[in-house]
């Protein structure tokens, strides 16, 4: 639970507040939006109280979201209808209860009739396998890098799902059932495809579902301020120019994408056109900065 004798003071005065263990992951920013910001040291803070229906839900969000508990209220109950998982449309559902092992990171559910997904890991708990299992459990886990692997183990033992993960990740994940290699994008199965993306780390993948909804773990996030697709110079673990190769080599393919959900940064859907356009934008960007 958050802890009221450590809430951050520059926060807005009233019952929600966010505690100084905060770690700046940005999670709780990015499920409650406007609600919540960032102080000069980076932590989270409230910017203001929430008041109505919709800003009550994003504060609970932002609560069960939050990988060090640091999200909290000193007396307002807790809701009747769980925060996650939260549907996002298109069979996608963000689980929230994000883990401090991957620095906060998200992670979805995708439900499919072919078996649904569940793409990276939260911690274990039962707010989330009780949901999943009455949304039809688990095929598969597809991991996007060896970072944000979290309890993926646990999930994938308890609804005996097959786990993906690239071979030159594969050292961090011991428990995988499968993994994908090189730098050719493959098919996992119809509606699931892998595109190896070394950068952030050597066996970084996107996964796209559907041919339009990309995974893109920490390889690729929407920049709000900016208006484009960015990618983080300053944890590109394996190599900056790699990741920039990378993610040009999959702008030119003939594949697209029209939702975005990564595991650190903003999510964003636009025409998938204009993403693709922006993607080769933000690849001409990196290779000036290589």
């Amino acid at each position: 639970m958050a802890r009221a004798a450590e809430r951050n003071p520059e926060g807005t005065p009233g019952d929600w507040f966010v505690d100084t263990a905060c770690i700046d992951c940005d999670a709780s920013r990015q499920v409650a939006p406007g609600l919540i910001g960032r102080d000069a040291a980076g932590r989270s803070i409230f910017l203001r109280q929430p008041e109505t229906d919709d800003e009550i839900a994003m504060a609970w969000r932002a609560v069960q979201v939050c990988p060090t508990r640091s999200v909290g209220h000193v007396s307002i109950r807790k809701p009747e209808t769980p925060a996650f998982p939260q549907n996002l449309g298109d069979g996608v559902h963000r689980l929230g209860h994000n883990s401090r092992d991957s620095f906060g990171a998200h992670s979805y559910l995708v439900l499919r009739q072919a078996g649904n997904v569940m793409v990276d890991a939260p911690r274990w708990t039962r707010d989330v396998y009780e949901p999943v299992a009455e949304l039809g459990g688990i095929s598969d886990v597809l991991l996007t890098h060896r970072d944000d692997v979290a309890d993926a183990e646990r999930y994938a033992e308890r609804f005996g799902a097959r786990v993906w993960i690239h071979a030159d990740d594969a050292a961090a994940v011991p428990f995988a059932t499968d993994v994908v290699d090189g730098i050719e994008a493959v098919a996992i199965r119809p509606d699931v495809m892998a595109f190896p993306v070394p950068g952030h780390t050597k066996g970084s993948v996107l996964w796209l579902v559907d041919d339009h909804l990309l995974f893109s773990g920490d390889s690729l996030a929407w920049h709000p301020r900016k208006e484009q697709l960015t990618a983080f110079r300053t944890v590109a673990w394996y190599s900056w120019p790699a990741q920039q190769r990378s993610l040009a080599r999959f702008a030119a393919s003939p594949h697209r994408f029209d939702r975005l959900y990564p595991g650190h940064g903003w999510s964003h859907d636009a025409p998938a056109d204009d993403l693709h356009r922006l993607l080769v934008e933000l690849t001409d960007r990196m290779l000036e900065e290589a």
